[in-house]
């Protein structure tokens, strides 16, 4: 990300700090403890009373701790993406927009149709976020669209707790196997989401009106994490989450032809790690090969909950 800001000349990251909640043994702080380990990141183990003297917006429940990381922080999506785009034209990349893919098909080269023509290249890489679930790749992938529901939060309690410089970014399991997420206030509210557990959807057909039930789901769980310290909704939204069974990518080449490359990095979790998705990408599509562990992503996994890592 670094790279990017320096190339495109702007700001898409605001480093925050992270809090990685949950009881000791869970899958988020536990997880989180063995990344610091194996991959030399710095990572605090904080007790509940070390969280609330630092971050009092936090009340932990019950037997919880938190890992805090330091170098964690918020992306603008928007700002990342129009980067991202200004850097790959700059380079000599030609941008299509509005223009949905119809079929593709391989041959002496492979030649992709759209709305709007027809094209031919030597390879292909097939990366359509929640549209993976359908036909697009030409097999049937354990993928599966739902939807998601977002929600910014006006505090009631000291404000400043959740401004940005205050509030860090977290991750909480506030129940076992059951997470929200969610950043600081910068000019919004202070936003919260359930992660995961959203409802299966056809992304041609989703709902995107944000319903009282939707909200009463997401009361339910800050009324218990953040007890007295959130009033009303300020605002909210409907976005897609493209899900595999074990919640790990698919990066792996087609099973019918080394020429294609199949790319589901899964919506908002795969975003965070895009330039390093894209550097993958790029090698298995121009070397036919990456240095970097893509075995987890396999496309021939077994998807079984605890493959992933």
């Amino acid at each position: 990300w670094a790279d990017l800001e320096r190339l495109a000349g702007r700001s898409v990251l605001t480093t925050t700090g992270g809090l990685l909640i949950g009881d000791r043994s869970g899958y988020i702080v536990a997880g989180a403890m063995a990344s610091a380990e194996q991959f030399g990141l710095q990572a605090e183990l904080l007790e509940a009373a070390q969280v609330a003297e630092r971050f009092p917006a936090f009340r932990l429940l019950q037997n919880q701790v938190a890992v805090y990381e330091p170098r964690a922080g918020s992306l603008m999506p928007e700002d990342a993406i129009e980067s991202a785009l200004a850097v790959a034209r700059g380079a000599g990349a030609l941008l299509h927009y509005n223009e949905p893919v119809l079929d593709w098909e391989t041959g002496e080269r492979i030649t992709v149709t759209t709305t709007q023509g027809r094209y031919t290249a030597d390879r292909l890489i097939l990366a359509a976020g929640a549209w993976m679930a359908k036909s697009l790749p030409k097999r049937t992938l354990p993928l599966a669209p739902n939807r998601q529901v977002l929600f910014w939060f006006e505090p009631k309690a000291s404000k400043a707790w959740f401004e940005l410089g205050q509030c860090p970014i977290f991750l909480w399991e506030w129940s076992p196997g059951r997470s929200i997420y969610g950043f600081p206030d910068q000019g919004h509210g202070f936003k919260v989401a359930i992660h995961h557990e959203g409802t299966a959807v056809d992304p041609d057909t989703v709902d995107r009106t944000v319903h009282e039930a939707d909200e009463r789901a997401v009361r339910v769980i800050v009324d218990q994490t953040f007890p007295g310290l959130l009033g009303p909704a300020l605002r909210s939204g409907v976005c897609l989450y493209t899900n595999t069974p074990d919640e790990d990518f698919i990066l792996d080449f087609h099973p019918d032809d080394r020429r294609v490359v199949v790319a589901s990095p899964c919506s908002g979790h795969g975003f965070k790690f895009a330039p390093a998705i894209g550097e993958i990408l790029a090698d298995l599509i121009t070397r036919g090969e990456t240095a970097a562990d893509i075995s987890h992503f396999r496309i021939d996994r077994s998807f079984s909950r605890n493959s992933g890592s």
